[in-house]
């Protein structure tokens, strides 16, 4: 096993062991940014299952989100709730705090892809808190 096989895959373990036990994450690829030394592109593919979600977390990094199936609830902080289906995107910059991430039905799963420009080997999920109490109320 290369040493990039056991980071790619202890890196899926921490993400799938952070994220909502219900979740799965598949890290797809990471390239470092050469004309932006200490920087790195990561993709990764999230499937919720029926009525899953994730816990309240930040990314500190850019991240791009495309839904591939099905519908996906996702907020950020001082934001709304937005519901997103197949072929819509959402964006997470470094500094939001991801209050609402979840599968908006309870029978079909969800899957979407997520696209991160981050400092080299931070992680990609930092769980967190918020000051306030915030409630999802999109349905």
């Amino acid at each position: 096993m290369t040493k990039q096989s056991i980071v790619w895959a202890l890196l899926s373990l921490a993400a799938a062991t952070l994220w909502a036990q219900q979740a799965v994450v598949t890290p797809l690829i990471s390239k470092d940014l050469l004309e932006s030394p200490g920087r790195e592109v990561s993709m990764i593919t999230v499937e919720y299952p029926p009525g899953g979600s994730d816990p309240v977390h930040r990314h500190n990094a850019h991240a791009l989100i495309y839904v591939l199936e099905g519908m996906i609830v996702m907020q950020v902080e001082g934001g709304r709730p937005v519901t997103l289906t197949a072929g819509q995107t959402f964006y997470e910059g470094p500094d939001d705090v991801h209050v609402v991430g979840r599968n908006a039905s309870t029978t079909d799963k969800a899957r979407f892809l997520v696209f991160f420009v981050k400092d080299k080997g931070a992680p990609i999920l930092i769980p967190t808190t918020t000051g306030r109490h915030w409630q999802d109320r999109s349905g």
